[in-house]
């Protein structure tokens, strides 16, 4: 695969991603554990049909592989999941979609407590604009009653930062088979919040659909192209390019539903976004010049 080919399919994966927040709103009366379950349900045989094509027909063989790393990371996504449907159903879609971004500053503390990975003078400036930026959110989320969904926000960026450490540690080439992990450890635990609610598995029909078609066409065919388009690109210019999913989820629900947010959120958000270019970009520039490879 070419450098311009996997760009486009991480663009493709980003601008698929964004649609997630207009797609949840789509759901009628489902809570956050019935619409993980059944999203979950819907990303898994697509994620299974890809790992089972990949590993040439041995789709537990690749499982196997991930080994205590793997279930670390899949646990991650839980978090990642369900944070991320309850804050985009408790707050804007531009204040979830922009806490979103923390996940990057997540795995960059967590590398360094839990790996010893050295963190750069950059990545801390980018940290401390990053905290400015999202104490600027969270501190309006209080004023407009938003502040749990900012939380959650919060915490899905945590678990998806704790999967990607969960990769480095592991050293897992091939992340699908930890999403599809991911995938059935979302649904057995929103299986068992249910039960423990008391709540009913099945809500109506419509949710039914429209959170097995997030699962199916949103969340795992996005997965699918990161994946394919994460070989050949740097994780550096990984993170820049996937900005695109931050970009555009604020703009389809202004366009199709007219939701908008506050002055203080898009002017936090920017602040959030220009830490999360800072970083990719002085990574890339440090990746070209053989910064990063000579780096304890």
């Amino acid at each position: 695969m070419r450098y311009g080919q996997g760009v486009a399919l991480v663009l493709a994966a980003g601008s698929l991603w964004s649609l997630m927040g207009l797609g949840l709103r789509q759901i009628e009366a489902a809570n956050v554990w019935q619409i993980l379950f059944w999203r979950s349900v819907g990303s898994l045989p697509v994620l299974l049909a890809f790992v089972w094509w990949t590993s040439g027909g041995h789709p537990l063989r690749q499982v196997r592989k991930v080994g205590l790393a793997g279930v670390a990371g899949g646990l991650g996504l839980v978090f990642a999941f369900a944070g991320a449907i309850y804050a985009i159903q408790t707050t804007t879609i531009a204040n979830a979609v922009f806490l979103f971004t923390a996940s990057p500053f997540v795995a960059a503390i967590l590398g360094w407590v839990l790996l010893g990975e050295r963190v750069r003078g950059w990545t801390w400036a980018a940290i401390a604009l990053a905290v400015v930026g999202m104490y600027l959110m969270v501190r309006e989320g209080l004023a407009m009653g938003a502040l749990a969904g900012n939380i959650a926000a919060l915490l899905s960026a945590a678990g998806f930062g704790a999967f990607s450490v969960a990769l480095r540690w592991g050293k897992v080439k091939q992340m699908l088979p930890v999403s599809m992990l991911g995938g059935l450890f979302s649904a057995m635990v929103a299986a068992a919040f249910l039960a423990f609610q008391g709540s009913s598995l099945v809500p109506s029909g419509w949710d039914i659909g429209m959170s097995l078609g997030i699962g199916a066409l949103i969340l795992a065919l996005g997965m699918v192209m990161y994946t394919l388009g994460s070989r050949v690109i740097p994780a550096a210019e990984l993170t820049l390019l996937s900005l695109i999913e931050v970009l555009l989820a604020p703009l389809w629900v202004f366009l199709f539903l007219g939701e908008t947010a506050s002055p203080a959120t898009f002017f936090g958000g920017g602040v959030l976004l220009a830490a999360v270019a800072l970083n990719a970009v002085m990574g890339t520039r440090a990746q070209r010049t053989g910064g990063l490879a000579k780096a304890p």
